[in-house]
């Protein structure tokens, strides 16, 4: 309630109660909401959950009878496991109570049916999770990190290791806290899962023992730096956070105000290096909040245009030989488009030639077969683990920056080389000082977990 009373004394409008992995069980809901009532009688209380233990909409018409205002659900299509509890079942259950919302169920099964019928062209980008699971209150991970997740472990080549993952978020929670996960945190604790369970630790001594000698993932680095802030409660977790930022030379961040952002600067810059790209207002915050994400759509856009008058199910999936498309690129202007024919080989380049006819016109273009590319990664040499000079990938990823160069002498914790995977990116350093005998990767390979990325030659 100390919470409460300081958001109420700032002046709000609306208390979200925003229940963001669903561990709000019903009579726990009812418990919170009537407290908060009793106390603010004219306090609008809003309550978000998610469904993935099953438990939702149970919860959500518990806050309700407990005084609850509004209550988050979704739509039947959309609806259970990681998403919000079934508008459906809660509309259906209220009915004819002093709760009941006035909602038609026929009119929700008209809407239901559009969406159904939506939800199928995604498809491919479903997670494969059919059931709710009860070991959310374990691992407490977000709704919507959850699939999230699921999908980067597979990229990461973890793969069948699902439930160490979960384990592992777990593991990293306590670690760092046991701290709040929402955006950005809960990326934080993502990130630490993934990397314990490529790593094969399954212990918190472990971890903590050899917290000065990790190259844990900049997000971690980051929040133990106190750059997302610092957990209310109880504080950054001790002697991790010192121990792993003293090993790499690095000190809190003293970031309690930050200075005004250069919007100016930034829209002359973006409008510079993007000529055709018409932006707006709402670009240009998207580009000071996520630069590097917004730079990727940018270069995405600038590559294949403007995509979003596109089918979405040819945005998808590909087109099959002798498919014909159509779309209205602007007011008049109809593309017609048939796929007729795509050649067998590759060229030097690893591209393919791809026939269409463009409103019965022949086109050809040349095509990067990725599928080809990503079979022919080079098998690269093993770190020596009994060798601590010999330096190994800490995860599958993708080198994006090297910051040292053969021959250059290096102390404990110097940042040798930038891996990205995901999104997530992981800063590797040197585990003992000598001079860089070897580096294995450039720029832009891919790396597997183990593979030799540098060989640092001790000091004889």
């Amino acid at each position: 309630m100390n919470i409460v009373d300081r958001l109420v004394k700032h002046g709000i409008h609306v208390l979200a109660i925003k229940d963001m992995a669903g561990l709000l069980k019903p009579d726990a809901a009812a418990y919170l909401v009537s407290t908060i009532r009793k106390q603010y009688p004219d306090l609008p209380i809003h309550v978000h959950t998610h469904d993935t233990a099953g438990t939702g909409v149970a919860s959500m018409i518990a806050a309700a009878r407990a005084g609850a205002d509004a209550v988050d659900c979704a739509i039947d299509a959309l609806s259970g496991t990681t998403s919000q509890p079934s508008m459906g079942a809660v509309v259906a259950s209220l009915q004819g109570t002093d709760l009941d919302t006035g909602l038609s169920l026929s009119d929700l099964m008209e809407v239901n049916n559009y969406w159904e019928e939506a939800r199928g062209l995604y498809g491919p980008f479903e997670s494969g999770q059919k059931t709710g699971s009860l070991d959310v209150y374990e691992h407490e991970m977000p709704g919507g990190q959850y699939t999230n997740l699921l999908f980067q472990s597979k990229q990461l080549g973890l793969a069948g290791q699902w439930s160490e993952v979960k384990k592992s978020y777990a593991l990293a929670n306590k670690i760092l806290g046991d701290i709040v996960k929402v955006t950005p945190s809960s990326k934080v604790v993502g990130d630490f899962a993934q990397f314990l369970v490529a790593n094969r630790f399954t212990s918190r001594e472990e971890v903590e023992a050899k917290a000065g000698t990790l190259d844990l993932p900049s997000s971690v680095i980051e929040f133990l730096q106190g750059k997302i802030g610092v957990p209310e409660i109880y504080g950054l977790p001790e002697p991790f956070t010192t121990n792993v930022l003293s090993a790499k030379g690095l000190a809190p961040y003293k970031g309690e105000h930050l200075p005004p952002f250069n919007f100016d600067a930034l829209k002359k810059d973006l409008k510079a290096k993007y000529e055709t790209y018409k932006f707006r207002e709402v670009d240009f915050v998207s580009a000071a909040l996520y630069p590097k994400v917004f730079k990727e759509y940018l270069d995405f856009t600038a590559t294949y245009g403007d995509l979003s008058a596109l089918p979405t199910q040819y945005f998808i999936l590909p087109m099959t030989p002798g498919e014909e498309l159509s779309w209205e690129m602007e007011k008049g202007g109809v593309q017609i488009v048939k796929f007729t024919a795509v050649s067998n080989g590759i060229d030097a380049n690893g591209q393919r030639t791809v026939f269409f006819e463009v409103n019965g016109q022949p086109l050809s273009i040349q095509v990067v077969d990725k599928k080809t590319l990503s079979s022919e990664i080079q098998q690269r040499e093993a770190a020596d683990p009994t060798n601590p000079g010999s330096i190994g990938a800490p995860m599958n990823g993708v080198v994006v920056e090297i910051r040292q160069e053969p021959g250059r002498s290096v102390s404990a914790g110097t940042p040798l080389l930038v891996l990205s995977a995901m999104k997530m990116e992981t800063v590797v350093s040197s585990p003992v000082g000598g001079k860089i005998a070897k580096l294995n990767v450039r720029v832009g390979d891919q790396v597997k977990t183990g593979d030799l990325l540098c060989l640092v030659e001790l000091p004889k």
